[in-house]
């Protein structure tokens, strides 16, 4: 009962503070980054800027590339794979007991912008994950891991599809190490509320931003 009043609080804590607008921590100056764009809610940073950090890259995607087709929505519009891109880590820090791995699209129409992936509980010793680990029954995702509803309303990874002649939409991978294997949340829970609870354990984080306009 206790940790459902815990979860309870924090989802409400997260629709009523939390939501409220997403944005770059750096100064906005016209221009766009390509990496190390950090998610920051309500103004403030969704992690410390103090946190460590440590390599996030995506094999398949270069710095300053964008996603591939098979990495795009299949529905909606979009005609992709809906396929989430491979993506490895290095350097977490001792203590690191799991992982939680998000993509965010910073740029959505909507006011809070846009949760399209989340996974956590990933094991410890995992240092990357293949391409379509997202997909729900997908053998590259290692268990105990837990994948995450999307703001699409699905579990699993729904991939990126800006509308069209929209500036590129800046979408952000983080990988966040935890002090904990099991973060004891929902999978339905929403990824803002997940978010709040990320911040109770996370000893490290990594970023890396893809821009995709179509």
């Amino acid at each position: 009962m206790r940790l459902k009043r815990t979860i309870t609080a924090l989802a409400v804590a997260a629709t009523t503070s939390l939501v409220t607008t997403f944005a770059v921590a750096q100064p906005s100056t016209g221009t766009r980054h390509h990496q190390d764009d950090v998610l920051t809610v309500a103004q403030r940073p969704a992690l410390p800027a103090s946190l460590p950090r440590f390599s996030v890259t995506l094999p398949d995607i270069p710095p300053g590339g964008t996603f591939g087709q098979e990495n795009l929505l299949d529905w909606g519009g979009c005609t992709g794979g809906n396929k989430s891109p491979a993506i490895r880590w290095s350097g977490a820090p001792t203590g690191t007991r799991s992982y939680l791995i998000s993509l965010f699209d910073l740029d959505s129409k909507t006011s809070s912008g846009f949760w399209h992936w989340s996974v956590w509980n990933i094991p410890a010793g995992t240092t990357s994950l293949p391409e379509g680990a997202g997909t729900p029954g997908s053998p590259g995702l290692p268990a105990p891991s837990v994948l995450g509803r999307t703001d699409f309303g699905m579990t699993g990874y729904g991939g990126a599809c800006p509308p069209p002649g929209d500036t590129a939409h800046r979408y952000v991978f983080t990988v966040a190490a935890l002090d904990t294997a099991d973060i004891q949340v929902p999978p339905d829970l929403p990824m803002a509320a997940v978010n709040v609870v990320m911040q109770e354990h996370a000893l490290a984080a990594g970023y890396r931003t893809v821009l995709t306009g179509l």
